[in-house]
């Protein structure tokens, strides 16, 4: 049985025979690795770390020993394969449900079902980069590789889903607002759910990254709306996101956190204790988690009724609601797609669509 790895270390450039024949030093390299990891957004370092610790336990797994670079074509289609089926159904003497049990027993898989397909896409991705950072070809680029996972994905036992059950639209915002008692937990909880949905939907990670001097509060007396910049999002690196807008009610909301707990520098969103004293430490992405799960039993929904992605989707759901412009919804919400933030305009607008009242439409009178 293979252990939970705690935190994977990503490989640095390493100063290998592509290294040395690209004449870099020691040094060099050092600085390179360095580049990588600055110039990389924080969700992407995370999803590498965690990545390459699936791809190291799965490897000495099945293989008997840990990556190699250059990866071998027969191990990556190896990979390819034994997660683009469904293993619940194979003989126990299979290995790859051997190893995928293996993976559960160790809490880095969740079960024998086929992995969604955009899972192993993201993997591959990662698998891909950490190759690029040592120079070496990705044995992912070979035809025969690309032409399989091209047809497992065509064949894939499962549909993506949706990553909220439901979207926290503006009417369940409120809501949460109305049960989030008095306090101090009660006023930063108000904070984070009025910034991260008025200001287009922000991820957790969004959040929780933001310190006091991303807020510029110097129109909030005189005109009552704040500007923010995130300090990097999933598709924009650090210093180069827009400016944000909170305005009216949520733009109250965020100053009354930072009045109450006299934020003056640091992290914006901090935890609180049991005692009520908060604390320097930053929130986490898992306590905004928590902290809409537990809002949203107290409002009498199910605790999977949303996730915190709900505040994003609920964001674009309202306004497409409020027939607000899809171009408007995206300056705040930040997608580079139309296409991806359509989705949620979709049902909306299907539902007002009159070809879906056809039936019960008077048509002309025959004489």
């Amino acid at each position: 049985m293979v252990k939970r790895p705690r935190k994977a270390a990503l490989p640095a450039v390493s100063v290998s025979r592509s290294s040395i024949s690209h004449g870099l030093s020691a040094s060099d390299t050092a600085h390179l690795t360095s580049l990588f990891a600055r110039g990389t957004p924080e969700n992407t370092i995370r999803a590498w770390e965690s990545d390459l610790a699936y791809i190291t336990a799965w490897r000495e797994l099945r293989i008997g020993a840990g990556p190699e670079w250059p990866e071998t074509e027969a191990v990556a289609m190896a990979f390819i394969l034994d997660h683009s089926r469904d293993l619940a159904g194979s003989s126990e003497s299979d290995p790859a449900r051997q190893v995928a049990q293996q993976l559960i027993d160790a809490g880095l898989r969740r079960n024998l079902s086929c992995p969604a397909a955009s899972t192993l896409d993201r993997r591959i991705a990662s698998w891909r980069a950490f190759h690029r950072m040592r120079n070496l070809q990705s044995p992912f680029e070979a035809p025969l590789l690309r032409q399989a996972r091209q047809k497992a994905r065509k064949t894939a036992d499962r549909s993506p889903s949706p990553k909220s059950a439901h979207p926290i639209t503006r009417d369940v915002l409120k809501r949460l607002f109305e049960v989030s008692g008095p306090g101090m937990r009660g006023i930063r909880d108000r904070a984070i759910l009025a910034l991260g949905w008025a200001s287009g939907g922000r991820r957790r990670s969004e959040i929780i990254s933001l310190d006091r001097s991303d807020l510029d509060l110097n129109e909030f007396n005189e005109k009552g709306r704040i500007w923010l910049r995130l300090p990097g999002t999933k598709t924009t690196l650090r210093g180069e996101t827009p400016r944000l807008v909170l305005k009216g009610t949520p733009a109250r909301v965020v100053v009354a956190w930072i009045d109450a707990a006299e934020i003056k520098n640091g992290p914006l969103f901090r935890r609180i204790t049991r005692h009520g004293t908060i604390g320097s430490r930053r929130l986490s992405a898992g306590g905004v988690a928590d902290i809409i799960r537990r809002l949203l039993e107290k409002a009498g929904y199910p605790g999977d009724y949303a996730t915190a992605h709900g505040l994003r989707s609920g964001f674009l759901t309202q306004a497409a609601l409020d027939k607000a412009p899809l171009q408007a919804a995206m300056k705040l919400s930040l997608h580079k797609s139309p296409a991806q933030a359509q989705r949620y305009y979709a049902d909306v607008e299907l539902t007002d669509n009159p070809a879906t009242s056809l039936f019960d439409l008077n048509g002309p009178q025959s004489k």
